[in-house]
């Protein structure tokens, strides 16, 4: 996918995001429909890191199956895309869910029905926050401007996530 305006647009919709009062779950979700339009993905979630257990939080998901959110509730950190996001600090990509073997993914995400994703951490500086998955159901591999861009975009949705 060549970039697009719409996909640095998306940047400034989530600066004027967080300086709108109302709910953080509210604007989390609009965040999260912003990026999925930006990135043309069908499917998406932003987990918050729970600083007391040191697990990533479910805080809102579209396009994920009813089926599996009781797995993607809670991840631990290095486990699965989010998980290992989260340890390493840097975007985690497979070009096709339903076809990886390098361990990465975890048999949930094949329920998504999605290929190509990408989960990117969610920093303050090199502070954790939480992390930003989103997927499209076609084999897909994001550019390397693409997931510069989704960290950039991951680190203004930090700001939403509250204190």
């Amino acid at each position: 996918m060549a970039e697009i305006p719409a996909q640095h647009a998306v940047l400034g919709q989530l600066a004027h995001l967080a300086n709108r009062d109302g709910s953080s779950c509210a604007a989390l979700e609009i965040a999260l429909d912003t990026v999925l339009l930006a990135f043309d993905c069908q499917a998406g979630t932003i987990h918050g890191l729970d600083a007391a257990s040191g697990m990533l939080n479910l805080r809102v998901s579209r396009g994920i199956p009813e089926t599996i959110m009781p797995r993607i509730q809670l991840i631990p950190i290095g486990k699965g895309m989010a998980g290992i996001a989260a340890e390493r600090r840097e975007p985690v990509q497979v070009c096709n869910l339903q076809c990886d073997t390098s361990g990465i993914v975890r048999s949930a995400a094949r329920e998504t029905k999605m290929e190509g994703s990408i989960a990117v951490p969610i920093l303050d500086g090199q502070h954790l926050r939480g992390t930003l998955g989103v997927a499209k159901p076609v084999p897909y591999e994001f550019s390397a401007a693409e997931s510069e861009l989704l960290l950039k975009v991951a680190a203004a949705i930090g700001r939403l996530l509250g204190s």
